[in-house]
């Protein structure tokens, strides 16, 4: 049965002084995580960038320099807003889009699973930028701290 807040109740009822403390701290963990990651691979294609805009021509996507550059700051600068909160349903949504596209067009055809170059993993990462589209950046961002979201 649970109480009045919607809330279960503790099998353990010590721990709710902690749980107290931590669970506000939960969404900005995933935020980081999801942004700090996102920014990672953003990152790794700043020098490389013309060819992986060649290569999105090359698969259809035209024009590939625009979306390859598109991409860049999506996953650079979009990670870096989404873990400080920032524009984060905008960036999310705009890497929840890429992340989709990556999962139906390119990995697709290899099936489910991760370790045959599937998409899972893509999957798994665009729904969760999806979920924090959707949530916003939450009470420990710079959008609530400006006072103004997306």
């Amino acid at each position: 049965m649970s109480n009045s807040t919607g809330e279960p109740r503790l099998l353990l009822p010590f721990l709710k002084p902690f749980y107290d403390l931590v669970v506000p701290l939960s969404w900005p963990l995933v935020r980081c995580t999801v942004g700090l990651i996102l920014a990672v691979h953003g990152w790794g294609k700043i020098h490389r960038v013309v060819a992986f805009g060649e290569s999105l021509a090359k698969r259809g996507y035209v024009p590939g320099g625009f979306l390859g550059h598109l991409i860049l700051f999506i996953e650079l600068v979009g990670g870096i807003c989404i873990a400080l909160g920032l524009f984060t349903r905008f960036f999310a949504a705009a890497a929840a889009i890429e992340l989709g596209v990556l999962t139906f067009d390119y990995y697709w055809g290899a099936g489910f699973s991760w370790t045959s170059r599937g998409y899972e993993y893509v999957l798994m990462w665009g729904l969760v930028l999806f979920a924090i589209a959707l949530r916003g950046g939450g009470p420990y961002s710079l959008d609530r701290r400006i006072g103004k979201e997306l």
